[in-house]
């Protein structure tokens, strides 16, 4: 069964598949180098999905004529496969890895030989996040192993957590994950069965752009890092252009054109009209909305004080939004009611967890408690235990409990999208809180809220009575956790510098009721004299 050493990693001859009186797929020859990345373009039912099927060889195809040919090496002690370029070494049980060919085709579903390939196969498909919906992130990926009999441990987990960005994301639960989270961890559990090749079916087919931006990355990433082979379908042609050496036009089950990336993209689009580049987002949708929300007080010399009056907005996943205006003009009223701190008067007010919308006005578990638990507070009275050191105020103090190493390795991970760079991270996790500047503490507290993971961080004052040296530095750490997690910003303000060089937007209250929403600079044009004079006091 061996084969001479110039032939390609997969080898497709002739490839038919029928399904009764239809052809899925028509005489499909294509040949696929070792660590090569082949795209595959096409309108939905083009045969791409039924080609990848064939390929991730786990079902029978009864109306299948031709060859699907994987040439592997393949050790003849513990059978373990491995790429045809490895034939000859040493495998890692002690035995010699010696060339072989698998016929997908001609070898029955349950031949030991084609089930040892197809379990170093990977596959990723548009919508099926076959997950562990109730079990933690990094549980997740612990038990992608489960069925080949191997454990894993947490540091591997970890690491390969931080291969697709989701560190940040290690504790949540899985069915509260977005789609484009969700895609993430389905690629960490299949790189931990360390796959020869990636068969990547649409996988960001139903994701807004910004989101599938970071899915591409992940798997381009994780390509390179583990010298895979891809095989990845798309409408998109942008997906094609950033993530394949080489792109194939399937059309009504027959390859029309195959060559360079742009080229056949190209081709495709002028056959597809108007299917087009998708639109450039930078913030995702809406993650929480309230409609006329009001909240109430009875004073026993002002009679009824409306604290909120009828107010409506919506912030999206990914925003910095400011509250502004000056003291009791409603806006810390308001974010504790985003928070869920208190429940409003009237009107509505919902957050979204995952997929899901939780309205914050229903009490309980299941209700706003949902959503409060990835919702992280700052206040501005922020305390560090002043008798325990930095990486005790990030883990223990705050009922974080992890093994130690994946402790202080969170730790630094925090510390570093606050702004500090890993060297200093190691150093600052051993200091006690007064041994750190202003600035420094900030940043500690901050890391304090966002290791526990929050989808929305609400900040009250974050840069009360800072210095101008401080406030930059708060700053800068609220821009870079945005850009490292993905989080969302509330950020309640009387500092309209901080608000201009932080927020996207912004809201201006006055008496409780919205003056003016916008961008940051319009709103603070919308400030009177007497305002702008109240707030500097302030």
């Amino acid at each position: 069964m061996g084969h001479d050493s110039l032939a390609p990693f997969i080898e497709i001859r002739d490839l038919t598949v029928r399904f009764g009186e239809v052809v899925a797929l028509r005489n499909i020859n294509l040949a696929i180098e070792e660590g090569e990345s082949v795209g595959i373009l096409g309108r939905s039912g083009s045969g791409k999905s039924v080609l990848m099927h064939v390929l991730r060889g786990v079902e029978s195809f009864p109306g299948i004529s031709g060859s699907v040919i994987f040439h592997v090496s393949r050790c003849n002690k513990c059978r373990h496969v491995e790429v045809p370029s490895r034939a000859g070494e040493k495998c890692r049980c002690g035995g010699v890895l010696k060339p072989f060919d698998a016929d997908f085709v001609a070898l029955d579903i349950n031949d030991p030989l084609r089930r040892d390939i197809v379990r170093r196969i990977a596959i990723m498909l548009q919508r099926t996040f076959a997950l562990y919906g109730d079990e933690r992130v990094i549980v997740n990926v612990m038990r992608a192993v489960e069925e080949t009999g191997e454990s894993m441990s947490v540091h591997r987990a970890a690491d390969l957590l931080d291969e697709v960005s989701l560190s940040h994301r290690l504790m949540h639960v899985a069915r509260e994950l977005s789609g484009g989270e969700k895609q993430r961890v389905v690629l960490a559990r299949q790189l931990a069965k360390s796959p020869m090749v990636l068969l990547a079916d649409e996988p960001t087919g139903t994701l807004d752009p910004a989101t599938a931006r970071v899915v591409h990355e992940s798997i381009k990433r994780a390509v390179e890092d583990f010298n895979m082979t891809l095989v990845i379908t798309s409408h998109w042609e942008d997906v094609m252009v950033e993530l394949a050496d080489r792109a194939i036009l399937l059309d009504q089950g027959e390859i029309r054109a195959e060559g360079v990336p742009k080229e056949i993209a190209a081709q495709f689009l002028s056959m597809a009209g108007e299917l087009g580049k998708r639109e450039e987002v930078k913030v995702g949708a809406p993650i929480i909305k309230a409609s006329n929300l009001s909240k109430r007080y009875i004073s026993i010399d002002r009679g009824v004080v409306k604290a909120v009056d009828n107010v409506s907005l919506d912030v999206k996943e990914g925003e910095i939004f400011g509250l502004v205006g000056v003291s009791g003009g409603g806006k810390t009223t308001l974010s504790k009611i985003l928070s869920g701190i208190i429940t409003p008067t009237s009107g509505s007010i919902s957050v979204r967890v995952g997929d899901d919308w939780v309205d914050m006005t229903v009490l309980g578990s299941n209700g706003r408690g949902r959503a409060t638990k990835y919702i992280g507070i700052l206040h501005q009275e922020y305390t560090l235990y002043p008798s325990r050191s930095v990486i005790e105020n990030l883990t223990e103090s705050i009922g974080l409990s992890l093994p130690f190493e994946l402790a202080e390795r969170k730790a630094i991970h925090t510390l570093e999208t606050v702004g500090f760079t890993e060297e200093q991270a190691e150093t600052v996790l051993s200091k006690m809180p007064d041994e750190l500047s202003e600035g420094e503490r900030h940043r500690v507290a901050m890391a304090q809220v966002l290791i526990k993971e929050p989808s929305i961080v609400i900040l009250d004052e974050p840069t009360g009575t800072m210095d101008a040296i401080t406030k930059i530095e708060v700053t800068k750490s609220i821009l870079n956790a945005r850009e490292e997690l993905g989080e969302t910003f509330v950020i309640v303000s009387h500092d309209m510098d901080f608000v201009k060089n932080a927020c996207d937007r912004a809201m201006l209250m006055r008496n409780g009721r919205t003056v003016y929403a916008g961008n940051p600079a319009e709103v603070l044009a919308k400030i009177t004299e007497d305002e702008e004079k109240e707030m500097l006091g302030s």
